[in-house]
């Protein structure tokens, strides 16, 4: 099982979210940042990318 926070990646929230493998982890936490702080796809750049990916 895999999981990430918001506050790994920089932001001041207490979700977690977990996954199986990295699509799902990358699915379910897309959605919670989209609903809940606002980013859209734009601001997911290969660099913030790679960041979420060094903190899985």
């Amino acid at each position: 099982m895999k999981s990430l926070s918001c506050r790994d990646i920089g932001f001041d929230c207490d979700y977690t979210v977990k996954a199986e493998n990295d699509t799902e982890l990358f699915n379910k936490g897309g959605r919670h940042v989209f609903n809940t702080h606002g980013l859209r796809e734009e601001h997911f750049i290969p660099k913030f990318n790679e960041k979420i990916k060094s903190e899985i």
